[in-house]
């Protein structure tokens, strides 16, 4: 009923951009804190960057200035721009939902893959 669904993922060039794209559906996506994850082969899972339901981000120090992450809550879609992309942004990047009140409930993407080569 959940359905967190990414797009846009893809191959690229070092130094190119790619534009990622979460649809959200069954939950009252407004209330929701957005992110974006990232998970290389035989790496852990680390944090990209997360957006409020108010527009308050965070990024990993690694992509700060580099990308950049919205939303718009009339479409219920949250998205990543990813600008000077690097070989080690190379991974499966995956769209997470999370609220805390009135109790805490997470969801997650299947994932979009994006590789960043010559």
């Amino acid at each position: 009923q959940v359905q967190l669904v990414e797009s846009g993922g893809g191959l690229v060039q070092p130094g190119g951009s790619l534009r990622l794209s979460c649809a959200a559906s069954g939950i009252g996506f407004s209330i929701y804190t957005m992110g974006w994850y990232r998970q290389a082969p035989g790496k852990q899972r680390e944090l990209v960057a997360t957006i409020t339901n108010v527009g308050s981000t965070n990024y990993a120090d690694s992509v700060k200035g580099r990308f950049t992450i919205s939303r718009d809550n009339a479409k219920n879609m949250v998205y990543l721009q990813m600008n000077s992309l690097k070989p080690e942004d190379t991974a499966v990047y995956r769209c997470n939902a999370v609220r805390v009140f009135p109790s805490r409930i997470e969801y997650w993407g299947q994932g979009t893959q994006v590789t960043v080569s010559s």
